[in-house]
């Protein structure tokens, strides 16, 4: 389906947990009627706590607090995190609540990974980032580096449907009658800025390929440059031709990646891809500072997008996924300064030369990696072309 672009939009590029966390507490402290999150990750750390305090305080002064997890991303919520949160009064689901973790079983891997909140149908966050600390206390760093946006305007108004289509329907799986929705609160979408975005977002139904879409479009009518980051970046046949046209034509393609290994068979099945990119062209970053997160792309400083979705089968073949992509040169450029500081600051350029350099058993295990993620898809039930 078609991205629909509305105009009149205020949209606020947050950087890294420590903009996020702040701002998405102090939407929760201002809401009076209602607040939706859905999140991957819900983690019993300091960030999660701080986190469930608010929505227990919000609770607790009459708001109606609706929180959706995912159960394979978040294990340990429902005996460290829900019992407190409820006994405050927050509502609160598991989406496909892990049975036996140690069985493969066909549409496992079918998750809720995007990170969306509302606030009183007012505010609305997009973006990347799990409820989770940034930093390892016990190892300190820099944080991990990802971006979501804060929205206020028109756009609310899909966004605030979504989250309350999925409370809907998990409610409804899970056999909780109780936790249905009464009178929805209003949504405020008139205007409240300048910048014209749409909301995209992937699911099993009528939106399989909608964020994949997205950027196919962007990337075909680029005619300068593309700046994508990408914390797992393994993109199906149609994206990896897009970009191959793209570099072909004279266009500048520049992918930041995860340097650091956070889940080995991503990584490797990754830089399975490495030899193809460079030759066609294209530069590769990888970032080395501390994790990367982040899943942001830059299309001739006019088109961006912010979100959850990787560029890799698990996100847009299998995932739920949301994301922002705005059309406006300010946002667009505000974005794009972000990720070459990044690069410059904490991130390594592999050359061609470098990637030749390995030795043919680490090519050999990066293709065997490959291999497991598309018999891994497979298995998820995912049978299409891609």
């Amino acid at each position: 389906m078609k991205a629909e672009f509305l105009p009149g939009n205020a949209v606020t590029l947050l950087e890294t947990g420590s903009a996020f966390f702040p701002a998405l507490i102090a939407a929760i402290d201002a809401a009076e009627r209602e607040f939706h999150l859905e999140t991957y990750i819900f983690e019993d750390d300091a960030t999660g706590r701080d986190v469930a305090g608010a929505l227990s305080r919000a609770a607790q002064r009459g708001v109606a607090v609706r929180v959706v997890v995912d159960g394979f991303g978040s294990p340990a919520f429902a005996a460290r995190l829900r019992p407190a949160l409820e006994a405050a009064g927050v509502q609160v689901l598991v989406f496909r609540p892990e049975i036996a973790r140690l069985r493969l079983r066909r549409h496992r891997l079918r998750r809720l990974h995007r990170k969306l909140a509302v606030a009183d149908g007012r505010t609305a966050f997009v973006g990347g980032i799990n409820i989770v600390d940034d930093v390892d206390a016990a190892h300190p760093a820099p944080p991990r580096f990802d971006y979501a946006v804060r929205l206020e305007g028109p756009l609310l108004a899909p966004v605030h449907a979504t989250v309350r289509k999925l409370w809907a329907l998990v409610a409804w799986a899970n056999f909780r009658r109780r936790l249905r929705q009464a009178l929805p609160t209003p949504t405020l979408a008139a205007p409240r800025g300048t910048l014209r975005a749409a909301f995209v977002m992937r699911d099993n139904f009528r939106h399989r390929r909608d964020i994949e879409e997205a950027y196919l479009h962007a990337i075909g009518s680029a005619s300068r440059d593309i700046v994508l980051a990408n914390a797992y970046f393994l993109p199906g046949l149609r994206f990896r031709r897009a970009l191959f046209e793209a570099a072909a034509r004279g266009v500048r393609v520049s992918i930041l990646l995860q340097g650091k290994v956070e889940y080995v068979l991503q990584h490797y099945a990754t830089q399975a891809l490495y030899g193809a990119l460079l030759d066609a062209g294209m530069r590769i970053f990888e970032y080395h500072r501390s994790f990367l997160h982040a899943k942001v792309a830059v299309v001739d400083d006019r088109w961006a997008t912010v979100g959850s979705s990787n560029i890799d089968p698990f996100s847009l073949l299998l995932a739920r996924e949301a994301n922002v992509v705005i059309e406006d040169s300010g946002f667009s450029l505000a974005l794009r300064a972000s990720l070459e500081a990044a690069m410059q600051a904490g991130a390594r350029e592999l050359h061609r030369e470098d990637w030749q350099r390995q030795s043919r058993l680490h090519r050999w295990l990066s293709w065997i990696a490959y291999g497991i993620v598309r018999m891994l898809i497979g298995i998820a039930g995912y049978s299409g072309k891609h």
